[in-house]
């Protein structure tokens, strides 16, 4: 049996903890500083303890003894989360869509004995995962659009918009800028802009910039295409109220008291949708060709659990790569993108299995 330590007690945690306890294959400690948050956790197989994390060698003392550490915390920690995996020795894998912090953890991976594999969740994570595994299709490369969103299936405010995962995230998604490739260009582009209009099973939908959906792809593709980019999906009108508080209001640098609004506002979900639209296009066969991947991926019942949609989806991703690592099906040290995932081995997998499920 294998052991993990879990940093991060929240909901996808939980999640996560959930899903490798359910297999009988994982033994998991979950390390948390809010005892309420551990005592919300599954029992069977897991050991709890409360752990205030502020210095990564004193932290490598609790990662001792275990295989694999998993990061589902604010992306603050996730620098010295990983650095205590280093220092323990363990393989580290986390959910983080924070840019710098996967350059951070890309440099600690160089020389590892173990493997590093940040952005193992939905997007980035398997989204990046599809989009490669489109681009293997075709002789050369013209395209790649990311689409992806976790939406309420009933809204009902102005934002149309319900909480279904970390605030921390959220924001840092609409106020940090974007990586992308134009006209084979690599560059930077600001969140919130380049809205666009789409329809997808009579639904209508925007989707604008937000920050780290691409994970490591611009490094994968950058010299291979002319237009890579991701941007989020979201009910028409969304952006421009986000885009009067963030821009306008100036909370984007003022992201405490923006939290704050979100949280004691905006009621969470368990009734969402999380909605994954790709496409590609280049040449095959000597002709312009376009291929897409389009899925809808609702709350379900886990064991006697509900579980949101984003919950579900993120957690099978990081419990799925887990599953790969452990199975030999990913490169064992070093650091580790999504995309050197097979989607048939993914889609495989106990957990990757739960992608295809629409209920």
């Amino acid at each position: 049996m294998k052991k993990v330590m879990l940093v991060g007690g929240g909901k996808i945690g939980i999640a996560i903890t959930e899903f490798l306890t359910g297999t009988g294959d994982y033994q998991v400690t979950v390390a948390d500083r809010d005892a309420a948050s551990l005592e919300r956790m599954p029992r069977k197989n897991v050991e709890l303890r409360k752990v205030e994390i502020i210095d990564a060698r004193a932290f490598a003392q609790e990662v001792e003894g275990h295989d694999v550490v998993l990061s589902a915390t604010p992306y603050h920690l996730t620098n010295m989360v990983a650095d205590a995996a280093k220092r323990a020795g363990a393989h580290y894998l986390d959910l983080t869509e924070d840019v710098e912090s996967t350059r951070h953890i890309k440099k600690l991976a160089d020389g590892a004995k173990t493997a590093f594999i940040p952005q193992c969740g939905l997007a980035p994570g398997f989204i990046s995962i599809v989009a490669h595994d489109l681009t293997q299709k075709f002789d050369k490369l013209r395209d790649v659009q990311m689409r992806v969103g976790a939406l309420p299936v009933f809204p009902h405010n102005a934002l149309k918009y319900n909480l279904t995962w970390s605030t921390d995230g959220l924001i840092n998604e609409y106020c940090n800028p974007c990586e992308s490739i134009r006209d084979g260009v690599r560059s930077e582009v600001p969140s919130l802009e380049e809205l666009e209009a789409f329809s997808l099973d009579g639904t209508e939908y925007e989707a604008f910039n937000t920050s780290g959906g691409l994970g490591t792809l611009c490094d994968t593709l950058e010299g291979k295409v002319e237009t890579l980019n991701y941007k989020t999906v979201r009910y028409p009108g969304h952006r421009d109220i986000v885009k009067i508080l963030v821009r306008d209001l100036r909370l984007g640098v003022r992201r405490d008291i923006l939290k704050d609004v979100l949280e004691t506002a905006i009621p969470i979900t368990y009734q969402d949708v999380v909605l994954i639209f790709v496409t590609v296009s280049g040449w095959l066969d000597g002709r312009l060709t376009q291929e897409s991947y389009a899925k809808k991926i609702y709350a379900q019942t886990v064991g006697d659990r509900l579980m949101s949609a984003i919950q579900v989806t993120t957690a099978c991703g990081i419990c799925a790569m887990t599953d790969l690592l452990m199975e030999g099906k990913l490169p064992q040290k070093g650091f580790v993108r999504q995309e050197e995932a097979k989607l048939s081995d993914f889609l495989a997998n106990r957990f990757g299995r739960y992608y295809g499920n629409d209920h």
